[in-house]
Order: C-alpha cells, then sequence, then structure tokens
C-alpha cells in the first residue's frame, strides 16, 4: 500500500514509517517543510520520499497523521483538500504542556472527533497507535503494547488492525470513533506511571484469549 506519513519526521511518525517500509509499502513522509520530509525519507530509507504535507497527503492511498495535539488543527485543514474518501488514520493525543499527566480532552470529546469534525465525513477516519512508545517503536525489537483501533467505518477499522500487525504489534479493534477518547486519556496516565515508577515506556496488554472476528 502506499501510504503518506504526516509528520513523519517525529518520533511516532519516524517509528511507525521505518517500519512500515520494511514491511513492503511504498512509504510518503509529509512535513510542512519539503527539506524535512526528504531528509526523513532519505534516513528510513526503502524507497521512502519526502514532500511536503499537500502533497504527501495527495499521494498516499491512506494517510497517516502524526503530529502533537497543538499542531494538529492547521495540519488537518492543510490536508483536508488531498484527503476526501481516503482512510485517514489520528494519532494525536490531546496532550497539553505541562500538565501532560493529566487528563485534558478537547470540547469534542477526543482528538479523533476532533479531526473528524475538521475533516469531514467524506473521510473514513481510525483512531489507533495512541499508547506504544514511540522510542520503543523506533528500535527493531518486540514491543509489547497492544494497540487499540477505533472507528465507525468497519472495513477501515479492520484495515488498520491489519497495519498494526504490519509493525510488529496486535491491533485490536476498540468500537466506534467515541471510544478513542479512552486510548487517548490513557495516554496521559502512562505518562505518569513511566515517571512514578521509573518505566521506560509503559503499555498496555489486554488479556484473555481473542478469538478470530
Amino acid at each position: 500500500m502506499n501510504i503518506a506519513i504526516i509528520g513523519g519526521g517525529g518520533h511516532l511518525g519516524g517509528a511507525l514509517a521505518k517500519r512500515l517500509a520494511k514491511a513492503g509499502h511504498a512509504i510518503v513522509i509529509g512535513s510542512r517543510a519539503a527539506e524535512k520530509a526528504e531528509a526523513a525519507a532519505a534516513e528510513i530509507g526503502h524507497g521512502a520520499r519526502g514532500l511536503a504535507n499537500a502533497e504527501a497527503a495527495a499521494a498516499g492511498e491512506l494517510v497517516i497523521v502524526a503530529v502533537p495535539f497543538s499542531a494538529q488543527e492547521a495540519t488537518l485543514r492543510e490536508i483536508a483538500p488531498h484527503v476526501a474518501g481516503k482512510i485517514v488514520v489520528e494519532t494525536t493525543v490531546p496532550l497539553v504542556p505541562p500538565k501532560v499527566m493529566r487528563v485534558q480532552m478537547p470540547p469534542e470529546g477526543s482528538a479523533a472527533q476532533r479531526a473528524q469534525a475538521i475533516l469531514g465525513d467524506g473521510v473514513r477516519l481510525v483512531s489507533a497507535f495512541h499508547n506504544v512508545a514511540a522510542h520503543k517503536l523506533a528500535e527493531d525489537g518486540y514491543v509489547a503494547c497492544d494497540v487499540l483501533v477505533f472507528g465507525d467505518d468497519k472495513d477501515a477499522r479492520a484495515l488498520v488492525v491489519g497495519l498494526a500487525g504490519d509493525v510488529g504489534l496486535r491491533g485490536i479493534q476498540a468500537g466506534a470513533l467515541a471510544n478513542s477518547a479512552a486510548a487517548e486519556a490513557l495516554t496521559s496516565l502512562l505518562i505518569f506511571i513511566n515517571k512514578t515508577y521509573s518505566v521506560d515506556g509503559a503499555g498496555i496488554k489486554i488479556t484473555g484469549v481473542l478469538k478470530e472476528i
């Protein structure tokens, strides 16, 4: 699949880009500056390309958005004309410095619902990859973390579960897009746990035996 990663020069975006490229996907890195995107793509290798955000979004069959909450609205408005009808995977967590260990949800209910409001109903929005430590994902080894995947479009949600598997994680369908608030809020709890217990990137694992669906 041809996948555009907006914010692919950042920690999470870069880690996802690297793993997806190794899994055989064609990767386009998006950044506000094309030069920065090109540099990030060169570092990833595997034929990755770098473009400015709008051009990258236009080039991708599927678009992953991996930007800080403070940049979410501006980034989504920039790519909105280029993602109609596409699956957009939103990874944004509503962290508001300096109190990133305190849950602070936006008025829309979650960053995912905010993204849907900005991009409109013509976009097949899925929310995922909130609770995995980016620095762990950037390494080549196993990451002990499940990925909760949310979305109102069941087929799009299932496809993103598959992408989680491509990067070496277990993707789990977790229901409607509104449910994304739970995983987004959990990120602040994990940051608190990391600091309080000196954990190097706490994650989540769902217990029990999950049957194939």
